[in-house]
């Protein structure tokens, strides 16, 4: 039994960590060497793109996305999407697509000369389930290597668990005060009733032994 509490709460640890992972924000720092649009069919991996606009034709499930080409500094190739996320989930009430992919235009560069910027975005890039993060903002920047610390994050997860060890907290005084002395007076009262019915039987077996004249046990 111990073995399956470990087990469900590392799947839970495992999928919270995820959760977080891809909705909270991160930075990278790149060169953007080109932006794009391209029509796409959300099909089995929906789920990692953002709701349609409202007003939109629900019967069509193809649109257009914005999509914008970078370069890390150590040489690797990422490929943002450029949705708005709306009053939808992740909470981020991103309604700027079409203009910060204009500022994304205007901030290309070569390799000869680079404009290198920061991107600010939450999710994953899978090349295999065509997922790409949705990018959230563009800061230009001197310097590619400053050092970015995710002060939000670390805040914010900080808070999520002062809250989840007050709950838990909250929820041993709880059981402790309420739940576990009514447990402790179930166990009692079946402790009760099985001694009566040890006594009941003791009885009847003596009452029979009476009337068919055997000694008493």
């Amino acid at each position: 039994m111990r073995y399956v509490k470990w087990t469900l709460r590392i799947v839970v640890a495992v999928l919270v960590i995820a959760f977080l992972h891809y909705n909270l924000p991160q930075r990278d720092i790149v060169r953007i060497t080109d932006t794009y649009e391209k029509r796409v069919d959300p099909g089995a991996n929906a789920w990692f793109w953002a709701a349609r606009e409202s007003g939109s034709d629900p019967t069509v499930t193809s649109r257009d996305v914005f999509f914008i080409q970078a370069v890390r500094p150590n040489g690797k190739v990422i490929v943002y999407r450029n949705e708005d996320t709306g009053w939808g989930w992740p909470p981020y009430f991103k309604f700027d697509a079409a203009t910060l992919q204009a500022e994304a235009a205007d901030l290309r560069s070569t390799k000869d000369n680079p404009q290198w910027v920061i991107v600010t975005h939450y999710g994953w890039r899978n090349e295999f389930f065509s997922i790409y993060p949705n990018a959230i903002s563009i800061t230009p920047i001197d310097d590619p290597n400053v050092t970015l610390i995710p002060w939000f994050n670390i805040v914010l997860i900080t808070l999520l668990l002062v809250i989840a060890l007050t709950l838990r907290q909250l929820w041993r005084r709880f059981r402790r005060r309420h739940i576990d002395p009514l447990f402790e007076k179930a166990d009692a009262a079946l402790d009760e009733a099985d001694q009566r019915f040890d006594r009941a039987r003791g009885r009847l077996g003596r009452f029979i032994d009476r009337l068919l004249g055997r000694a008493p046990r």
